[in-house]
This record gives C-alpha cells, sequence and structure tokens, in this order.
C-alpha cells in the first residue's frame, strides 16, 4: 500500500520513517551482510542494522501508545511531539545498537534529534530543518569515531548533507537529494577503500544507509525512490570470484580478537579518558551518545580490560563480548563448506548461563535473555537461522515475548523454514516440554507433545521487589521478597525461604508428581534444601530436581508438573 506523503517532518513522519526502515533493512539485510569485509568480515552488517532501527522503531511505537492511552484518560493532546519522537528514536537506537555500523547510525539518528528537538515545541520541519539535521548528523558521527576512515559509511554521511545543501526548502527535496549524494558515495567507496576494491563491493554500511535515506524519501513522497534498488552491492572485478574474495578480503588473523559493546552511564570527562585508553587497546573505536549514558564498541585482544575501563568511566552495562573466531571471520568460503540442514530444531530463550547450558546440552540452541534485556524479534531470527534447520520449535520461555516471537516465527517462515511457537511462559515450562521432544517423530505430533508437556506444568518464580507497588496480594515495598504464582503476585514476605515455602505448597496443594527448582545465583545457598526436605516430609510421592539458573533476574524458578 502506498505512502501518505509527508508535507513537514513530523512526529508522524518520524514513526512512519523508522517502520519503512525496518521493513527496507529487513529485505536488503541478507544482500548487506554478505558484502560486509570491513573492518571485520563478521559477515553482519546488514542484521546490525536491522537490529538497532527495530529498537529505534519500538522506542518511537512506545511513545505514541503512551499518548493514546493518555488520551483515552482525557490528559493528552493530539499524540507526541516532534521532540519527544525523534527523542525516542535516538534512545532507542542508543540501547539497540549493535555492532560497528548500528553504532554509528545511533549516532547519525541522534545528532539529526539533537537538532530537531532544539526546536522546542515546534510540531514539525521543513526543508531547512532536516536539512540542518542530516549535516549535524554527518559530523557527530565522524567524531564519534576515533579514527575515521574514508569510503565507509561516514563517507556516504558526509555526501548526504553535502547534497541536501544544495537543495530547497521542501522536504521532499531534501530527502532526495540526500538520498540520490549517498547513493553516488556509496557507489565511490571500492575506489577509496582497497578491501572493499579487493573484494569487489561497495561499502557495507554505507549502503545500509543509503537504505535507510531511501525509506526518508519515501516518507516525504509517499513512494520509494525513482531509482529502485540502492545499488549493486558487487562491482565488476575481471574475473575474480567476488564471493570468495568477499570471505577473505578482512580475514587479518593479526587483528583484534574480541568485539566488546556495552552501555555506559558515566559523565563526559570519563568518557573523554575511556577514549584515550580504548583507543590505545584496539581498534574499529566508536563511543556514541551523551547525557550521562554512552554505547562504546571496540575491538581489542584483550576483552576483559575494555570492559575494566568502562568500569573506571562509570557502571558498563548490557556487555557483549563476540569472539572472531576461526570458524567465522578468519575462515574463506573455500575452507567453509555450506553445513547441511538438519531435519528439526530445538530453539529456546533462556534467563541464564546456567539454564543455557541445560538447554543445550539437550541439544536446544538457546539465545540468552539477560535480566532487563529481552532479546529483539531479530535476534530470535538470527538464533533460528542458527539452528540451520528445516523445522524449528520455538520455545520464547516469558510471556512478555509472545509478539516478539510471533514476529520472528513469521519472519522464519517467510525464509522458508516450518516454525511452530509453543507458547512457554517460563524456562520451566520449557524444560518440560524439551523432555518430551523427539526429532524422530512427525513434526506436529512432536509439537502437541511438547506443548501438552508445557502446558501441564504450572510455573512459580521467588523474586524481590525493587519498588513500593500494588500487587494481587496487597501492597509490596521495596526489598520486599515476592512469590508469583502462574505470572501473579500470591506471596509477600520478609525471608526467601519461608516465601518460597509457601509458594511451593500453594503449587502442590493442586497435586503434581515432580518439582523442577531452578536457583539463581542470588538466591541463599540452603533454599533448596529446605525445598528438598520440605517435599521429602509432606509430599511422599513427588519427586525433585535441582538445577543452577545463574544469573537470571529471579531468585527461583519453580516448575510443578
Amino acid at each position: 500500500m502506498a505512502q501518505v506523503p509527508q508535507r513537514f517532518f513530523d512526529a508522524l513522519a518520524v514513526r512512519t520513517w523508522c517502520g519503512l526502515s525496518l521493513r527496507a533493512l529487513g529485505r536488503a539485510r541478507e544482500e548487506i551482510d554478505a558484502i560486509n569485509v570491513y573492518p571485520v568480515a563478521d559477515g553482519d552488517t546488514g542484521t546490525n542494522l536491522y537490529l538497532t532501527v527495530e529498537s529505534a522503531a519500538a522506542a518511537v511505537e512506545a511513545v505514541f501508545a503512551a499518548h493514546e492511552v493518555d488520551a483515552g484518560a482525557g490528559d493528552a493532546e493530539d499524540g507526541p511531539s516532534l521532540a519527544d519522537a525523534v527523542g525516542a528514536m535516538a534512545h532507542g537506537a542508543l540501547i539497540g545498537a549493535r555492532g560497528n555500523s548500528g553504532t554509528i547510525l545511533a549516532q547519525l539518528l541522534r545528532g539529526m534529534a539533537q537538532v530537531l528537538s532544539a526546536r522546542g515545541d515546534s510540531p514539525h520541519t521543513g526543508g531547512s530543518g532536516l536539512r540542518a539535521a542530516l549535516r549535524h548528523a554527518a559530523e557527530s558521527a565522524r567524531n564519534a569515531v576515533a579514527r575515521p576512515v574514508e569510503g565507509t559509511v561516514l563517507t556516504v554521511a558526509s555526501a548526504a548533507a553535502d547534497a541536501a545543501d544544495g537543495a530547497g526548502d521542501d522536504c521532499a527535496e531534501v530527502a532526495r537529494a540526500a538520498y540520490e549524494g549517498a547513493r553516488a558515495a556509496l557507489a565511490a567507496t571500492p575506489g577509496q577503500l582497497p578491501v572493499l576494491e579487493r573484494a569487489g563491493v561497495v561499502d557495507a554500511g554505507g549502503h545500509g544507509l543509503v537504505t535507510v535515506l531511501a525509506a526518508l524519501v519515501e516518507t516525504c513522497t509517499g513512494r520509494p525512490p525513482e531509482t529502485g534498488a540502492v545499488l549493486p552491492a558487487r562491482v565488476e572485478h575481471g574475473d575474480a570470484d567476488p564471493a570468495g574474495e568477499c570471505a577473505a578480503a578482512g580475514a587479518d588473523e593479526d587483528g583484534p580478537a574480541f568485539e566488546v559493546i556495552y552501555l555506559l552511564e558515566a559523565e563526559d570527562a570519563a568518557v573523554a579518558r575511556l577514549r584515550q585508553r580504548l583507543d590505545a587497546l584496539g581498534d574499529s573505536l566508536v563511543v556514541v551518545g551523551g547525557d550521562g549514558l554512552w554505547n562504546v564498541h571496540v575491538h581489542v585482544d584483550d576483552a576483559g580490560a575494555a570492559v575494566e575501563a568502562g568500569v573506571e568511566a562509570g557502571r558498563p552495562y548490557r556487555i557483549r563480548i563476540t569472539h572472531f573466531g576461526r570458524s567465522d571471520v578468519h575462515t574463506t568460503g573455500a575452507e567453509r563448506p555450506p553445513r547441511e540442514r538438519a531435519q528439526r530444531a530445538v530453539v529456546a530463550v533462556v534467563p541464564g548461563e546456567g539454564l543455557a547450558e541445560l538447554y543445550a546440552g539437550a541439544g536446544a540452541t538457546t539465545l540468552l535473555a539477560r535480566p532487563g534485556e529481552p532479546p529483539a524479534s531479530g535476534e530470535l531470527v538470527q538464533a533460528v537461522r542458527r539452528a540451520h534447520a528445516r523445522e524449528v520449535v520455538l520455545l520464547p520461555n516469558d510471556a512478555e515475548l509472545r509478539h516478539t516471537a510471533a514476529a520472528a516465527a513469521e519472519q522464519a517462515r517467510a525464509e522458508g523454514v516450518r516454525v511452530a511457537l509453543i507458547p512457554t511462559r517460563s524456562a520451566v515450562q520449557g524444560i518440560a516440554a524439551l523432555a518430551v521432544h523427539e526429532a524422530e517423530r512427525r513434526f506436529d505430533e512432536d509439537v502437541v507433545a511438547m506443548t501438552s508437556a508445557a502446558g501441564a506444568t504450572r510455573h512459580a518464580e521467588v523474586t524481590v521487589a525493587e519498588r513500593q507497588s500494588w500487587t494481587t496480594a496487597g501492597i509490596c515495598q521495596a526489598g520486599d521478597v515476592l512469590g508469583l504464582i502462574d505470572g501473579d503476585v500470591a506471596v509477600i514476605g520478609p525471608d526467601v525461604s519461608r516465601v518460597a515455602v509457601t509458594v511451593l505448597d500453594r503449587m502442590l496443594s493442586a497435586g503434581g508428581e515432580l518439582v523442577t527448582l531452578v536457583l539463581g545465583d542470588e538466591a541463599p545457598q540452603d533454599v533448596a534444601d529446605q525445598l528438598e526436605a520440605r517435599v521429602r516430609e509432606a509430599y511422599l510421592a513427588v519427586d525433585t530436581v535441582v538445577y543452577r539458573g545463574g544469573r537470571q533476574g529471579a531468585l527461583l524458578l519453580v516448575g510443578v508438573e
């Protein structure tokens, strides 16, 4: 369906642009991944850009949803302001940025937001405002990179801003000029960066930015750019084999071994010192953000030192460390024959390292969801791809992931994978489902058996309240121990063991044959012993199994089946 053109750039245009960018990157993701040779040939630039924009789009949608709720209560005007929308877009991109390319894109969006939100209460901007935003975006992104290199996304962003400077005051004219300028710059990147020329490809990050700018044109005009496709991703390269070269071109075996990314709460002065320290430790350093919150990206040999530098600067969290092993970055296409697809696989989201090991030991492909970091749909799709199977059973293990998992399943189906989503609400339900999984059965029969096992498992958790709030069991205070049964608060108390025993008794009052206990790292050491003793004393026909979940958020997970 054709998009409605946006005469001015306002909050609705921001929302539309994010949605169109996400869909466009979803279509281009595999192509962009395939040409990713710089700074490291890890084949994930398209995916990282998609996940970054997905986080930005989700933040914008949340702002619109909040205004709709307020409007229903009579507490809001027509909708969010331009400043609200671009601020949410920039913040979402910052906290969700993945990889070198995603981190730079987050800074580009932040640079635009700084200009557009500075217009105060103005509900929209025209071409002049959009032009200024593109200029500031290009400059701020370049400043965020420790050692800027031409022939990359930075070059493409600067060219877009230069072209926009010569456009008129209409948003559509500015967007079209920026897109055409970026497209021309992208075509020239192989002549600026030898690694691209050897591989016969354009810059992957630049390709992604041109894709996003094409979505901006469609936002402002109501239709995609007349040029159609962004650009041929590969360029003429004599008789060479671009696919083989692409895999080998970035294979610098002397390069850093790890990619380290984390969010950081820190003051500006501390971040300035951090930049100097990380620049000495490795390369591909990008530090973006401001106002106390930063996203740090660097390639290093000593991942621990990179994290320690963040600890000295402030509070790092959402730490992601990726090893560039010989099985990926430093392996050519000729050395890595395509792996044959398995017939069936189980993909599960798990809340802690201990459970990840348990699930993996049972043959599942796992995606770790750290406390407060629910995975995006793109990450779930990546996990399905990693399973490399014709049929996949997906276990989200969290009620809050229902819609995210459904979106991931739809995308995987569009890629030719048969996916069944079992709506597990807790990791203990996933354990029950995995216990009856038999890959030799017909797919439908296996899914029915796993669904029945999960549905027959009641689940509970014991956790600590972070703040005062109303619950179904009354008012709790910060620091109170909460016992949740099937998602609802059932018990409030001061002691972990007492609350856990009460929860267990209530669950077993309805019967049961097996109790599964998953202990988090912060649970008291003796709580499992007390619960096992309680089962032996009061429920003679019930068996108990105990697992260590690691850093899983909840102190204790309980399953009764």
